[in-house]
């Protein structure tokens, strides 16, 4: 294929594979590749992929870098999905069994990261694992208050956000 037909190709749909993953997640989610879903899914795919802003070309986003990245956004999805079915089946037993054991409580976790979509992530990554939601950020983004619903060490607690979360995170994003 020659430059210019890739460039055009580029101006006309900029980001193909957020367009093939949002039309997997329609059929998906539909539960169906009946051709009315297939051609309705694809339009919106192309037409979101082609709202999003071009990507910037940067050096550091090629290579062994990008590579390195997936392989670090991949243990972070492992990491996060195991924690989500661990900590299920922790908040059902300690909400069956008896309620004198629960130690509810807030925590605030002190925050690395410096941009904003990184103190978002973190702040949705805690609110999906059971048995702990992300109740505020400061204005400064410096630090995310956590309630979780059995805290025996705070400390213990913010280690495990910082380790299994935001450093993963932070070299993902800053």
């Amino acid at each position: 294929m020659s430059a210019t037909r890739r460039r055009a190709g580029a101006r006309w749909l900029p980001h193909p594979w957020l367009a093939a993953w949002l039309l997997a997640g329609w059929l998906l989610l539909n539960q169906t590749t009946a051709p009315g879903h297939v051609l309705l899914g694809g339009l919106l795919a192309i037409v979101i992929a082609r709202a999003m802003p071009p990507a910037p070309s940067h050096p550091a986003r090629r290579g062994a870098r990008g590579l390195r990245r997936a392989a670090v956004a991949a243990r972070l999805c492992a990491v996060v999905l195991r924690d989500v079915v661990v900590a299920n089946v922790q908040v059902a037993t300690r909400i069956l069994g008896p309620q004198a054991r629960l130690r509810p409580g807030f925590v605030w976790v002190p925050l690395a990261a410096q941009r904003p979509v990184s103190a978002t992530l973190l702040a949705g990554i805690v609110t999906m694992t059971p048995g702990t939601v992300s109740a505020e950020v400061t204005e400064d983004r410096r630090h995310l208050l956590v309630h979780g619903l059995d805290i025996a060490d705070a400390e213990a607690l913010v280690e495990e956000i910082r380790q299994r979360y935001e450093t993963p995170l932070l070299e993902l994003l800053e």
